[in-house]
Order: C-alpha cells, then sequence, then structure tokens
C-alpha cells in the first residue's frame, strides 16, 4: 500500500469536507444534476478517446497508485550478485532451481538457462520493457484525459445552469436551483481534475518510471551473467543505478 498516495488523497477531501461543513450546510454542496453532467459526462467523453478494453483496464492500472510496490534497487543488486557468483560456480545451468521473486529477472535469468544468444536477450528484454511503458502511457494518459476533460464538463454545466436561470428570472423560487448547478458543476470539476485524475495521472507516471529504471538495471545484470563478468564488478555497474548517497550507504 503506497501510504503517500492514500494520505494525500483523504487528507485533500477531509480539508475540503471540513470547509463545507463549517460554511453551512453540507447538503447545500450536493446536487445530483451537477454530479451527473460533471462524473458520468466527462466519463463518457474520455471513452470517446479510447477503446473499450483500454478504458475499462484504466481502474486496474490505476489501483498501481495505491497498491503497487516496486523493488528495491538494493535488493535487485543483491540478487544479481547472488545469480552471478552461482553461475561463476556452477554455469547457467546452476541458475534453473534458484529462486527469483522478480519476474521480468525470472524471464531473463530463464533465458540464460535455455542458451539464448545474447543479442536475443537484449533485444526481447528491451521490447517487454518497451511495451511496458507503453501500456502504462496509456493508463497514465486516461487519467490525465479526464483530468483535462472534467473542468470542461463542470463549465457546461455552469453554461446550462446560467441559461436556466436566465429563462426564469420571473419566478424566484426557480433562481436558486439553477445557480446551484451553475457554481457546483465548476466546483465538481474542479475537485475531479485536481484532487483524482491528475495526481494519480502523476503517481502512475512516477511508477512507470521506476520499474523502466528496475528493469534496465536487471537487463545489465543479465548480461553481465551472461558475459561471466566478475560478481564484483556486476555489482559495481550496477550501482550507478543507485544515488550517491544510496551507493555509499550500500558500500559502507
Amino acid at each position: 500500500m503506497d501510504l503517500a498516495t492514500l494520505v494525500g488523497l483523504l487528507g485533500s477531501f477531509a480539508f475540503v469536507l471540513m470547509a463545507m461543513v463549517m460554511g453551512g450546510d453540507i447538503s447545500a454542496f450536493v446536487d445530483v444534476p451537477s454530479i451527473l453532467i460533471v462524473i458520468c459526462g466527462s466519463l463518457f467523453v474520455v471513452l470517446m478517446k479510447y477503446n473499450l478494453g483500454q478504458f475499462l483496464g484504466a481502474a486496474k492500472i490505476a489501483a498501481k497508485a495505491f497498491l503497487f510496490k516496486a523493488d528495491k534497487p538494493n535488493e535487485l543488486i543483491q540478487k544479481s550478485v547472488e545469480l552471478a557468483d552461482s553461475a561463476r560456480k556452477g554455469g547457467f545451468l546452476a541458475l534453473e532451481e534458484a529462486e527469483i521473486p522478480n519476474a521480468f529477472m525470472a524471464k531473463g535469468v530463464g533465458m540464460l538457462v535455455d542458451g539464448y544468444d545474447a543479442e536475443v536477450v537484449r533485444s526481447t528484454l528491451k521490447k517487454d520493457i518497451a511495451l511496458t511503458v507503453e501500456r502504462h502511457e496509456v493508463g497514465s494518459s486516461i487519467f490525465k484525459a479526464i483530468g483535462d476533460v472534467a473542468p470542461a464538463m463542470g463549465m457546461i454545466g455552469t453554461l446550462i445552469g446560467l441559461v436556466a436561470m436566465l429563462s426564469n428570472m420571473s419566478d424566484p423560487k426557480a433562481i436558486g436551483p439553477a445557480m446551484a448547478v451553475a457554481l457546483l458543476t465548476t466546483l465538481y470539476g474542479a475537485i475531479m481534475a485536481n484532487m483524482v485524475a491528475i495526481p494519480i495521472a502523476n503517481k502512475l507516471d512516477l511508477r512507470s518510471a521506476e520499474e523502466a529504471l528496475n528493469r534496465a538495471l536487471i537487463v545489465d545484470a543479465v548480461l553481465g551473467i551472461q558475459d561471466g563478468l566478475n560478481p564484483r564488478v556486476i555489482e559495481g555497474l550496477l550501482k550507478n543505478y543507485l544515488q550517491s548517497s544510496k551507493r555509499e550507504v550500500s558500500a559502507e
């Protein structure tokens, strides 16, 4: 569980709700037509931009903003050194029984055990990384699209409310509900975009970058093992993926 995402989401909504409660009756901030215009309208507009499979898969991808836990580079480096040491002592077949939690690393090591050429291993793993990043970009772009569309739908709702209000100026009782729709759709659009969709899209971009970096590290580790490099040499090369401060801590 990513506490930063969860705490940030709950905290932002908590302060907004607190402000609404302190401002008076919270029911004044609830309007069903406004919700339908902004939330349902935004989702259907975004659906027009993607195919059905991509759109429905966005919810699963969004879960990565809350539940995804990337492997720590230090742990990947340590595992790579262990595998390199095993390969030097017993050959690639010794890696066949190795316990490898990371699926991408297991795939690369499996190719070594099967005797694939170095260029085939490199191209296959690089292609895997590219396709994974592409899938992540689609998921992120859906939430960015929601972030773009929601304020626009809020503005459409505002215009609808203003038209309804101006067309019923002779009826004072109709002015209040129409003005509520006009204002609340703008509020809902801003909340949906800036407190939900855009932060999730940004977190998905961060997750994608972390995973891509880890996979690049694994590719270098697998190719180093295949070239028969000394485990300590592989460790030194892979530490380039760490921040300078973390390299020093690891060395200590």
